[in-house]
């Protein structure tokens, strides 16, 4: 049991985690090495079960091991990567798989046990393939038990503040199950399938199998790994409902112990029990003395009682475990919840249900987890990017998109992006960059050259013509200069003078068509105050975009910059030759301040000039 102030989670087998067991067993053990026996021996079912037992041992040593290698290496961080969406929709695939291993049960019918990919598929298909075999006294029975565990739940529910102790719903109906198949003979009379024998007392402590660990020492690191995440993702679930937190190592170190510890007395690999779980929490039990009771009936059972329960129908077990699995399927109201408020977390709830079902829990875990990372990849290369500007008269300064009363500083152009700065999205951010701010060096440098090129042309063009005229002037002088000189006829030179005005002035409006963005904006300032982070190709990507503006006349300069930001620039030699620490500011707006008192120097030392 994982004992905490406001809740118990019962330890114990789940049913994803049996037919993993199970699976290995059969796969180390199988039936045909029994043929032989069969024909010589009544007891080589024993035998083979025996073996089978020890095969389940040494999964139990190993998982153990491993996860309390796992809890002492403090591996139980992973544990934040299973988000609450993924914890959701991971408990909810979960609660589809124990409830088709239920329905066989419920049934009554007889199929083979399957495990794996498309395991429930598989098993749906074979009850439904049976169906026609179905057992109707236990159909009858499950179904009654079911009536009756939903009134007694909803009874708990509206009456709560006046019951003084919830009903104990589930332990009624055993005994009214058990009592009824006893006194009806419900197993000979009408084959109702019951729990049969319960092995009396406790085995005596041996030591596991060590000659098979090789075999089955990565279906252990399924076995644990999975076990680890149903406890963690269980936890969470009623840490969120009660109001405490969940250690991910003391439950890896937890689950060690019980399963290391557990496998020399011969027990079963264990990790949070779902359903007992959930009947525990549903009755009311909160605290250490329900776990410790719960503990105690256990062992009273175990040494003394089982016998009394060898009649209980498998298919009031099969009810109790449906109707507790209520909760479980609820969580498919997160769909729409969803939906509604974050696309990208119904996506992970939608991945991490829709692998857990089809894949195994196993393979469906890793599944919602490599989605999980693929989705923060994906919101870190896509952030919003924002020009922030000034509420007037405060320090105050936001997106000037999405307030109205925001104005821009005059001359200065704050570019803000929520994410780090790496390689995964440095040509992302300096896209945005140019685009949010209007000022892009390379487009203006281009355009700048282009008009100094169109220039020289035109002068070369005007410097031609006013040549080959006055050729053409010196040779006619002689005939035409009186004629020119009575008629005040000089053209030429005005018309060479006007063209070459003209090609003059042409540039200089064009020069201040492209460089107008540049003349408006002097200064860019880059708030790096949601940068938890930068990596080489993020400095390269500053360090271009500092030398680009400063060829157009516009200062770059950083504001925000957390202490491990500022020490990653300094890993990666970001601060030498031309850029210094001169160009960080504590706050945008000690940036922006000391940006309009060097501008007003500036002008000043102009006028003065």
């Amino acid at each position: 049991m994982r004992l905490t102030p406001h809740t118990v989670q019962i330890r114990g087998t789940f049913a994803v985690i049996s037919m993993m067991v199970g699976a290995v067993a059969v796969r180390e053990v199988p039936d045909e090495r029994f043929d032989i026996l069969e024909s010589n021996s009544t007891n080589s079912t024993e035998i083979r079960d025996d073996l089978r037992v020890q095969v389940a041992v040494t999964l139990a040593l190993l998982s153990g091991i491993i996860q309390l290698c796992l809890g002492l290496l403090r591996f139980g961080f992973v544990a934040i990567y299973l988000t609450e969406p993924l914890v959701r929709g991971f408990t909810t695939a979960a609660a589809v798989h124990v409830f088709t291993s239920q329905l066989k049960y419920l049934l009554g019918v007889k199929t083979k046990r399957y495990s794996g990919a498309l395991s429930v598929l598989y098993s749906i298909y074979a009850v439904f393939s049976n169906i026609t075999d179905t057992n109707i006294a236990a159909l009858v029975v499950g179904l009654t038990c079911i009536v009756l565990l939903l009134i007694g739940k909803e009874i708990n529910v509206r009456f709560k503040n006046k019951l003084p102790v919830p009903i104990p719903m589930e332990i009624i109906v055993v005994i009214i199950g058990t009592g009824v198949s006893a006194g009806m003979n419900l197993s000979d009379t009408y084959g109702v399938h019951i729990v049969g024998n319960i092995p009396k007392g406790l085995r005596a402590p041996a030591i596991p199998d060590m000659g098979i660990i090789q075999q089955v020492f990565i279906d252990a690191i399924a076995i644990a790994i999975v076990g680890f995440s149903m406890a963690v993702s269980m936890a969470k679930i009623f840490a969120l409902k009660h109001g405490y937190t969940v250690d991910g190592n003391q439950e890896l170190i937890a689950l060690g112990i019980c399963n290391s510890v557990g496998s020399f007395f011969q027990s079963f690999p264990v990790t949070c029990s779902m359903s007992r779980s959930l009947v525990q929490e549903s009755t009311g039990g909160k605290t250490q003395v329900a776990g410790t009771l719960s503990s105690i009936m256990v062992l009273l059972v175990i040494v003394a009682i089982g016998y009394l329960f060898e009649p209980l129908p498998q298919t009031v077990l099969a009810a109790i475990v449906m109707v507790n699995l209520k909760g479980m399927f609820k969580q498919f109201a997160d769909i729409p919840h969803f939906w509604r408020t974050s696309k990208i977390e119904l996506a992970i709830w939608v991945i991490a249900f829709l692998a857990s079902v089809f894949l195994g829990l196993d393979y469906g875990l890793l599944t919602a987890v490599a989605f999980a990372m693929i989705t923060i990849i994906y919101r870190t290369q896509s952030p919003q990017y924002r020009i922030l500007g000034q509420i007037p008269n405060t320090d105050v300064y936001c997106d000037v998109d999405t307030y109205e009363e925001v104005k821009e500083c005059p001359g200065i152009k704050i570019f803000q992006a929520n994410a780090s700065l790496y390689f995964a999205n440095s040509e992302l951010y300096l896209n945005a960059l140019k685009k949010k701010t209007g000022v892009d060096p390379c487009a203006i440098l281009a355009a700048k050259k282009k008009a100094q090129k169109r220039h020289a042309r035109e002068m070369k063009q005007a410097a031609e013509f006013k040549k080959k005229a006055v050729l053409k002037l010196t040779s006619d002088v002689e005939t035409s200069v009186k004629h020119e000189i009575a008629n005040d006829e000089l053209p030429l030179n005005g018309k060479f003078a006007s063209a070459d005005a003209n090609a003059q002035d042409t540039s200089p409006d064009e020069l201040e068509h492209f460089m107008e963005p540049m003349g408006k904006v002097h200064t860019l300032i880059l708030d790096f105050t949601p940068v938890n982070f930068v990596d080489s190709v993020g400095a390269k990507t500053l360090k271009s975009v500092i030398k680009e503006y400063e060829e157009i006349g516009v200062g770059v300069y950083i504001s925000g910059c957390s202490g491990p930001v500022v020490d990653d620039l300094t890993r990666l030699k970001f601060f030498e030759k031309s850029i210094t620490r001169d160009l960080l500011f504590h706050s945008v707006h000690d940036a922006v301040l000391t940006c309009q008192l060097k501008a007003v120097s500036v002008s000043q030392a102009a006028l003065n000039h």
